[in-house]
């Protein structure tokens, strides 16, 4: 199949702030799409399960991913965005299936205990996306990225600029 005719896989992405609107960033362990050691860390993000709405995908992601649990939700991007993947790592990425993801984005306020959170062994998950995590102002995000997610992140920063003063 062409690269232009693979879908998009239906995807959350996160943004998650602190008491000092600081953004939760973890470190990816691995993953196909990471294909720039300099650039290893994301935000909390995954797929949407067939029949799943994306609210609850974005709550349990971030529980999978992070433990977290005490959040409130404080804002949400209309559109879907999108990015694609590079093409050299199309048959290893998601086994083929898809050119990029879509995502829904929301905005969450975390309201617990930093003790909360642990990336290493979270409750929910299979086995742990992030070997590490920080609080990182939401300006300084599109820079931590892998390129090709960039303008993604540059759009979300804009988006939710006000949340963070």
């Amino acid at each position: 199949m062409r690269f232009e005719d693979l879908p998009y896989r239906p995807c959350v992405g996160i943004v998650l702030l602190n008491r000092d609107s600081l953004a939760f960033i973890g470190r990816r362990l691995e993953g196909s799409e990471h294909v720039d050691l300099a650039h290893v860390w994301q935000l909390p993000q995954g797929g949407i399960d067939p029949g799943e709405e994306p609210w609850p995908a974005a709550v349990r992601e971030l529980f999978e991913e992070t433990n977290i649990r005490s959040v409130e939700r404080v804002g949400e991007i209309a559109q879907w965005l999108k990015y694609d993947i590079p093409r050299d790592i199309i048959g290893v990425a998601w086994n083929g299936k898809y050119r990029g993801q879509m995502q829904k984005w929301f905005a969450m306020r975390f309201l617990g205990s930093e003790s909360e959170i642990d990336v290493v062994r979270p409750a929910g998950a299979q086995h742990a996306e992030f070997g590490a995590w920080r609080w990182e102002p939401m300006e300084n995000l599109p820079e931590l990225v892998v390129p090709f997610k960039r303008a993604v992140y540059e759009r979300v920063v804009s988006e939710f600029r006000h949340l963070a003063k």
